[in-house]
């Protein structure tokens, strides 16, 4: 029940969005065309006893146009198929391609992928749920469906067939005759439910499995990714033989899970494998009386060895597609983990009331850790008649975290904040984030980069002592591995210049710069943006000739507020 629960409410959304009546049309046709599939078979299931007839008897004028019948049922039954899958794909890209974008939004939603962490639900690899497990579980769910909806129609049509075919069965016991009819598709539904439980009895442990499997995986995966992405930190540190360790340790898991999968699967196999050997043979056995009998031709058991078949092979229909079953279980159990974290961490608000009007206000701001520990209380600000704020302490006091406060970001905190409009104010963290692409696009993020500011950047670029990259603007690299972190933070000083906000907020934004580029930077922006207002977090006391005010941090919560 929970799978069908958590499949529901997975699934219902695109079936109830603006899209939905685009990908009913697809699938009515996708239905109608396994639905003509099935018809076809049944076909096929007639031609075989009209075959088998015209051989037996030597008809040798009906051979010929038997062959041509059958190419004819073939080529439409080919055709049909074709488009069945095709217009099946078609379906999983629009359903893929709406989920993706749901789950993005959701993800980047209320900075939620940044709300996971703090929330204490930073699940496993949220990209991997994105990218793969929606693939996974749009083409699982369009297989199995339509598959068990073609069985199911099949199940009907052959059923009848089956029925028609076995006649009536009577078994003596003692003086009484039990009459049984359609007895072969008795012997087909008790051989099938029978193989069905058994089946779920060795093949239940793949559900867990196949979801530890894709955690592994991806835990292996991000592990060289972080190796790709901290090189240079790891190749000074000759950091090689412990990510080889982690590398291993990591890789072992995945090996040892899916050592663990194939053994599941061995017994799977075996058990699948010989109970479809074993439904080839039961109708003949049931067949042979009358065939030795005298009392059918060649023509009546080849129909009932394919309906027979048919029958069995909807029935069994669980029994075949156990593994795949077992997968999407998995992929559910996923989906529905990332639905509920990404909701536990829209709905961490903080208690904090912002509003917004010209310039920058705190009112009785206390900040506190998820565990109730107080950093900062009751501070109140008003930076009206101030110009700049340096704000200090020791670490771990919660410089940084009063500007993730001030940011919205830090949901564990109560008071009243005042900020400007939005595009009125810009933080710098620490180091900066370059995005993928050209460096243009990395200098004007998050804005949408624009062919038009070329002479502006460039003259942005020689101002922040960048005129090297001047002749790069649109080439495409990964700039985080190339840019020094001194060069990524002035960078990040470009950016106040292009933007030009009217507050400016750094969080230790020239830790890695020397005293004397600092000094240059922080007089660059009086120069060049003397209205924009600076409150920066640092530890550096060269940094306080450059601002009016300083606000120190200690312990206990305690703040105190200085002219400098």
């Amino acid at each position: 029940m929970y799978y069908l629960k958590s499949f529901k409410i997975l699934a219902k959304g695109y079936w109830t969005s603006e899209k939905k009546w685009q990908g009913i049309g697809i699938l009515a046709v996708v239905i109608a065309l396994n639905l003509l599939s099935v018809f076809l078979t049944v076909l096929i299931n007639d031609w075989y006893k009209e075959f088998w007839d015209v051989l037996q008897s030597y008809q040798f004028d009906q051979f010929w146009y038997l062959v041509g019948k059958f190419s004819l049922i073939a080529l439409i039954y080919i055709s049909i198929g074709v488009y069945a899958v095709y217009l099946q794909q078609m379906l999983q890209i629009k359903w893929r391609e709406w989920m993706t974008d749901r789950y993005l939004a959701q993800w980047l939603k209320n900075k939620a992928y940044y709300r996971l962490k703090l929330a204490g639900n930073d699940m496993d690899n949220p990209d991997q749920r994105i990218s793969e497990d929606i693939n996974q579980f749009v083409s699982l769910t369009l297989s199995l469906s339509i598959g068990l909806l073609r069985q199911l129609i099949s199940l009907v049509a052959f059923v009848v067939i089956l029925w028609n075919l076995s006649g009536i069965l009577t078994v003596p016991i003692g003086s009484y005759e039990f009459t049984i009819y359609g007895y072969m598709v008795w012997v087909s539904l008790i051989y099938s439910v029978a193989g069905t439980y058994l089946t779920h009895k060795v093949g239940r442990l793949l559900i867990n499995l196949n979801f530890e499997q894709q955690k592994y995986e991806a835990d292996f995966r991000f592990s060289m990714m972080r190796v790709r992405e901290n090189a240079e930190s790891i190749a000074f540190y000759r950091g090689e033989k412990p990510e080889f360790v982690g590398f291993g340790q990591r890789f072992g898991a995945v090996i040892k899970n899916f050592r663990a999968i194939m053994n599941r699967t061995k017994l799977l196999n075996a058990f699948t494998v010989g109970y479809g050997q074993l439904a080839i043979i039961i109708p003949i056995f049931m067949a042979a009386p009358r065939w030795f009998a005298m009392e059918v031709q060649v023509g009546w058991i080849m129909q009932l060895l394919n309906a027979f078949g048919k029958v069995q092979e909807a029935m069994s229909y669980l029994v075949d597609s156990y593994a795949g079953i077992a997968q999407w279980c998995s992929v559910i159990r996923r989906l529905e983990g990332f639905d509920r974290h990404i909701k536990e961490a829209v709905d961490l608000k903080s208690e904090v009331n912002f509003t917004t009007a010209e310039n920058v206000k705190l009112d009785k701001v206390d900040v506190y850790l998820p565990s109730g520990e107080i950093l900062v209380k009751e501070c109140s600000l008003d930076m009206q008649d101030k110009q700049s704020l340096l704000i200090m302490g020791r670490s771990g006091v919660g410089k940084s975290t009063m500007l993730r406060t001030l940011a919205g970001l830090w949901p564990y905190a109560k008071g009243d904040i005042t900020l400007p409009r939005e595009s009125d104010f810009l933080f710098l963290p620490q180091k900066p984030y370059l995005p993928l692409g050209s460096l243009r696009r990395a200098i004007c993020y998050p804005l949408v980069e624009d062919k038009l500011l070329d002479a502006k950047l460039k003259k942005i670029l020689m101002i922040c002592q960048l005129g090297k990259l001047t002749a790069d603007l649109d080439k495409a690299d990964e700039w985080s591995r190339i840019l020094s972190l001194g060069e990524q933070q002035r960078l990040a000083f470009a950016r106040i210049l292009l933007y030009k906000p009217r507050y400016v907020f750094l969080d230790e934004a020239t830790s890695a710069l020397d005293e004397g580029l600092e000094q240059y930077l922080y007089e660059m922006l009086a120069e060049y943006l003397p209205q924009t207002k600076v409150i920066s977090v640092g530890h550096r006391l060269s940094l306080m000739s450059k601002h009016q005010y300083k606000l120190v941090l200690s312990d206990n919560g305690k703040w105190s507020l200085e002219k400098l």
